[in-house]
């Protein structure tokens, strides 16, 4: 391993305020040169970047070992703030900035490896993933090459999104946020530059401005906050500020340094007599336990980014500060071996990720052996080797004038445009690994969401612009009053399917409004969530105005109802209301739900084998049924009229409850019923409705 060219800094960082006040640039040119400067090499900031890698890695592969391991990547944006601000500052001074030079090399840096990893996922998708699954890589993949993806996966998040686990790009957002700062950094600076701006005010400024709005939002929209470049961009303005101060400000700091060395100059030692204490190993000292405190206190449960940043954040600004002299910059952070994995970092966050969620993916919800995470990890390590030898270094060995740099461009285009493809066409379920499950796969996400497309609804009851919050579902069959409600929670609404498209019921107005609990009953901790606070009472109230102004209603079925304490006595309020303006209840029974995804229960493309076999035993059924019956008795006794039908009939005969019939999904996911499973479920409705609710049918 190479030993470090030279020092950042122009002068012995023993005594680090005493020499130049600029650091020395590695000019390969004179003065006059056109082209961009660059900071010499340290070897110690390329170790922070293996202990950043580190941290993530481990985090993803066993996050019960490492659980704050995801603050590894706010040590990589201080890193990069830092470098790119230096280059960028110390340009500017010289008049030597150039845009084209600058993100010729950030397209030189970035773009080989991405375009390995993005176009390796493709390939292995296409064998390996059913079509929704196909869809949303191809989405990912057409964000990740466009640098936003932290935009998609901060607008995916929401009750159907599905787990982190099974989104192998998932890990690009925080290369979005980076790739976003290099786009605007740059430029700011060089107008800040051009209007004689104080870059340092600049720089700070925006840093203040962006914590504001992280330590706010943090709070207001987790989500937001942990993917937003204006929530994030504080950490890199944090190395920013310290390449600066580097760069011209180091002076400020002489009479602090003094007084440091006169009043801690030294210690007594045991065995060597007095040591000499310097500020620059007490700074990395001190940035080391801020890191490792984070590490420690900070879990995905805590409020993140918020204060909480404050911890990585600051201790890497105070590792890169104290030089690549301090002792444990010196000794432990440009450990060969450290050194090593800091040049392949880049490439190894890269490949580390969708190797875990692939497998993860492929395997579903069965346990994954530490073997196999420790091998994939390996696996991974040895790819990106292999990536930084052979298709990082001789790129970026190039000329930056070189036809490498529009051929890159190029590339990532196409592989935007391929991923793009996928996402649009559905994720192209004709392939051949897949065609054989065009049927099964299509009940999995497709299907149910075209009924949501639908604008008769929301053009009738504009809940968007009254309660001043999105609602996930909102569904008319016909623009007239309704005659049969749908009321209750995502599982009220899984039923419309199978109304609508049973020609039974053809006759029937159907509203469905399947967001909030039926009884009105807040279930949502996230601030956004339309459920949130008082958000389900609002719903309430405009549900009950659609009742008590719906002369033409006839039933209200309600589903996804939850017993607890005080539920019943809410529930049965919701009911005498609806009675007293003429309209009878119907209440459905829970219906029976997995504890993994129903995609288990299917051959996978290339595994004839399906790994789980989507039976219940109908003790479960009956276990469900004696939870609910208190509930049934209860309201049978004050509310005689009231109708229960028992839905878990879809899924069971008198022996065994199935997920599946006919080669059917009964489920689209773990909970909710399929657009065919709907379908079915109401073909018993009808046989259950012309015994006990006639009046339906007509």
């Amino acid at each position: 391993m190479a030993r470090v060219a030279a020092q950042l800094y122009g002068f012995n960082p023993r005594s680090p305020f005493t020499n130049s006040d600029k650091v020395h640039l590695d000019v390969k040119a004179s003065h006059e040169s056109k082209h961009l400067t660059r900071p010499k090499y340290r070897s110690d900031i390329d170790g922070l970047r293996a202990i950043a890698v580190f941290f993530v890695v481990i985090f993803h592969a066993f996050p019960l070992l490492c659980p704050g391991g995801f603050i590894g990547v706010d040590i990589f944006f201080v890193i990069s703030g830092f470098l790119i601000s230096t280059i960028i500052f110390a340009n500017l001074e010289r008049d030597s900035f150039r845009f084209l030079e600058f993100y010729s090399r950030r397209i030189k840096r970035i773009f080989p490896a991405l375009v390995l990893m993005l176009a390796a996922s493709y390939a292995f998708g296409w064998f390996a993933l059913f079509a929704d699954e196909y869809r949303q890589l191809g989405k990912h993949i057409a964000a990740g090459a466009g640098f936003f993806s932290n935009f998609v996966l901060w607008q995916e998040n929401g009750y159907f999104d599905n787990a982190a686990a099974t989104k192998p790009l998932l890990h690009l957002w925080s290369l979005g946020i980076e790739e976003q700062f290099y786009i605007i950094w740059p430029l700011l600076l060089w107008i800040s530059w051009r209007s004689r701006l104080n870059l340092l005010t600049v720089t700070c400024s925006v840093a203040a401005v962006s914590f504001y709005l992280n330590v706010w939002e943090v709070h207001a929209s987790p989500v937001a906050a942990f993917y937003s470049p204006q929530t994030r961009f504080w950490e890199l303005m944090a190395g920013a500020a310290l390449a600066h101060l580097s760069l011209n400000k180091r002076h400020l700091f002489r009479p602090f340094a003094h007084k440091f060395k006169v009043t801690l100059g030294s210690v007594k030692s045991a065995k060597s007599g007095h040591v000499t204490l310097h500020l620059d190993s007490v700074l990395s000292v001190f940035g080391a336990t801020f890191i490792i405190a984070g590490l420690i206190a900070i879990t995905e449960v805590k409020s993140f980014p918020g204060w909480w940043a404050i911890l990585p954040t600051a201790g890497s600004v105070l590792i890169i500060s104290a030089g690549p002299e301090a002792w444990l910059n010196r000794t432990i952070l440009s450990n060969r071996i450290l050194v090593w994995f800091g040049l392949i970092s880049y490439p190894l966050y890269l490949w580390h990720w969708p190797l875990l969620s692939f497998d993860r993916i492929v395997k579903g919800d069965l346990p994954v052996s530490a073997g196999t995470r420790i091998a994939l990890v390996a696996i991974s390590i040895g790819l990106a080797w292999l990536t930084y030898r052979f298709v990082e270094l001789p790129i970026r060995r190039q000329s930056v004038n070189a036809a490498k740099v529009p051929m890159l461009l190029l590339v990532m285009l196409i592989v935007a445009g391929v991923g793009y493809f996928a996402f649009k066409f559905d994720g192209l379920p004709a392939r051949s690994a897949v065609k054989h499950a065009e049927r099964i796969n299509a009940q999995f996400e497709g299907p149910f969401w075209k009924y949501t497309k639908n604008d008769i609804c929301l053009r009738r009851y504009p809940f968007r612009e009254a309660a001043d919050y999105g609602w996930w579902f909102c569904m008319a069959s016909k623009d007239e009053k309704p005659t049969l409600l749908l009321l209750g929670n995502s599982f009220a609404n899984e039923f419309y399917a199978g109304l609508v498209n049973n020609e039974a019921f053809h006759n029937q107005s159907v509203l469905s409004i399947g967001t909030c609990r039926p009884d009105g009953e807040p279930t949502n901790s996230d601030i956004t969530s339309p459920c949130y606070g008082d958000r389900s009472l609002h719903q309430e109230q405009f549900i009950d105005q659609i009742i008590a102004t719906s002369e033409s209603l006839k039933y209200v079925i309600i589903d996804g109802f939850e017993p607890d304490k005080g539920s019943v006595a809410r529930l049965k309020r919701r009911i005498d209301f609806i009675a007293e303006h003429n309209a009878k209840v119907i209440l459905f029974l829970p219906h029976l739900r997995l504890n993994y995804d129903i995609r288990e229960c299917f051959a996978r493309p290339f595994n004839n084998n399906p790994k789980r076999s989507c039976e219940i035993q109908i003790s479960e059924r009956s276990r469900a049924d004696a939870m609910f019956k208190a509930v049934v008795d209860q309201l049978r006794h004050t509310n005689t009229e009231v109708l229960v039908f028992d839905q878990n009939q879809v899924f069971c005969n008198n022996e065994r409850c199935s997920m599946v019939r006919n080669g059917m999904p009964l489920l689209r996911d773990a909970f909710h019923i399929s657009e065919y499973g709907s379908m079915e479920l109401a073909k018993i409705f009808q046989k259950w409705v012309a015994i006990h609710a006639p009046d339906l049918l007509r």
